[in-house]
Order: structure tokens, then C-alpha cells, then sequence
């Protein structure tokens, strides 16, 4: 997930098999200092690996959708400060 800058929020999609993991790393320019999970998903459940790189692990036989929402705080060249992300899982 790639935002143009701290501070700004986004949304994500991603794909996963039904009963698979997704690794996913939070990229924006300059460093984050912190982040959390503002939103479980329903479907899976969604563990922080480091500040800046989630796993997503879907339920077992289930296929739908999930959503889950990251909220990280960071400081970069151009800007500085807090942005949510709303990742949408699509589960195949």
C-alpha cells in the first residue's frame, strides 16, 4: 500500500485465496513511527508483524469479502502526520 504522503488517507485492494496469509508493507516516503489496527476484519484476522508491515490471514473456507482499516503516523520530506488506510480483501 503506497500513499503520496503522510497525512493523506487511501484505500487498498487485495486478493487472497480462501485459508491463505497476505504480507503487506505500508510504503510511503520518509519513516512511520507508529501504527495500529483501527478496524478488525470480520473474516481473517489481521497481525502486525513491525510499524509498518501487517499480515492478513483469511478464515478457512470462507469466501467473500473483508475489510480491515490501519491507522499510521509517520514523517516524511514533504509532510508529516496521520493517515488511515482502508484495505478491501476480496477472498477467493
Amino acid at each position: 500500500m503506497e500513499l503520496a504522503d503522510w497525512g493523506e488517507n487511501s484505500t487498498a485492494d487485495i486478493s487472497v485465496s480462501s485459508g491463505s496469509s497476505c504480507v503487506f508493507p505500508i510504503t510511503v516516503r520518509g519513516a512511520a513511527s507508529s501504527s495500529e489496527i483501527s478496524l478488525k476484519p470480520v473474516h481473517g484476522k489481521l497481525k502486525r508483524l513491525n510499524v509498518a508491515t501487517y499480515e492478513y490471514k483469511t478464515k478457512g473456507r470462507y469466501k467473500g469479502t473483508d475489510t480491515f482499516v490501519i491507522k499510521a503516523t509517520g514523517k516524511g520530506p514533504k509532510a508529516s502526520g496521520t493517515s488511515v488506510i482502508t484495505v478491501h480483501a476480496t477472498i477467493k
